[in-house]
C-alpha cells in the first residue's frame, strides 16, 4: 500500500512470519484472545485488558490495533505485528519507540494464545523484533518488563541476553505487584543471537520510524 508502507514489512524466522495484520488477521487474533491468553488466576498485564468477558476481550483487540494505527507518528509509534505460524495466527508481538531517532530505544510486549505457549514461539518472535530494532533500525537499547508471576516472559528475556534494570510497583487486581524491568544493549543482543531473521520491505518504512536512511 503506497500510503501505508508498513503493510509491506515482513519479519521471517524459521517457523514464523510477523507482519502488520490485515482485517482478517485481526479477526483471527481477536478470536484467539477470546479463547484465553493466560491462567485466569493471575494477571500478567499492567493493563488488565483480559479481565473482561471473551466477547469484550475480542472487541478490545480490534479497537486497540485500530487506535494504534490512527495514532502513529514518526515521533511516537507502536508496531503491533501478528505472528503467523504456517498460516495460523498464534499471537502478537509489539515494539514501540518514542523519540526513537534521538534515543534509539525500543520497548517490546507480546502475547500468545494459550494453546501455543510453551513451544519456544515467544522466544522466536521476540528475537524477530529485536533483529528489526538492532539490525534494521540501528537501536542502542531494547527494554521490557514482566511481573514476578510471569516467569515465562522473564525466561525469554534472560535467554535473549537482557540484564536486570530495576523494579517497579503497581496495583494489579487490588493488590501490590512487583514488575521486573530488563534492558538489552547492542553487545548483549549480538552475543545472544540464536534465531535467523530475514527482514523485507523495511526501506520504504524508515520515515515512519523517524529515520531518513
Amino acid at each position: 500500500m503506497q500510503n501505508w508502507p508498513l503493510s509491506g514489512l515482513r519479519l521471517r524466522t524459521p517457523r514464523l512470519e510477523l507482519r502488520l495484520p490485515s482485517l482478517a488477521d485481526l479477526d483471527d487474533l481477536a478470536r484467539l484472545a477470546a479463547e484465553g491468553v493466560h491462567d485466569p488466576a493471575v494477571q500478567p498485564f499492567g493493563v488488565p485488558w483480559t479481565d473482561v468477558p471473551p466477547d469484550q476481550r475480542a472487541r478490545s483487540v480490534l479497537q486497540y490495533h485500530w487506535r494504534i494505527w490512527g495514532e502513529w507518528s514518526p515521533q511516537d509509534w507502536t508496531l503491533n505485528l501478528v505472528v503467523d505460524r504456517g498460516g495460523v495466527i498464534v499471537g502478537t508481538q509489539g515494539m514501540s519507540g518514542r523519540d526513537f531517532a534521538l534515543l534509539r530505544e525500543v520497548s517490546t510486549g507480546s502475547w500468545l494464545g494459550q494453546r501455543y505457549q510453551g513451544q519456544g514461539i515467544g522466544t522466536e518472535m521476540r528475537a524477530a523484533v529485536l533483529h528489526l530494532a538492532f539490525a534494521g533500525l540501528d537501536a542502542a537499547y531494547a527494554i521490557s518488563s514482566a511481573f514476578t508471576d510471569n516467569p515465562a516472559s522473564l525466561a525469554v528475556s534472560r535467554k535473549l541476553g537482557y540484564a536486570a534494570d530495576g523494579i517497579g510497583r503497581q496495583v494489579i487486581r487490588g493488590q501490590p505487584a512487583t514488575q521486573h524491568r530488563v534492558r538489552l544493549d547492542r553487545a548483549g543482543w549480538q552475543a545472544h543471537r540464536g534465531v535467523a531473521v530475514e527482514i523485507t520491505g523495511l526501506a520504504g518504512c524508515l520515515p515512519d520510524f523517524g529515520l531518513t536512511t
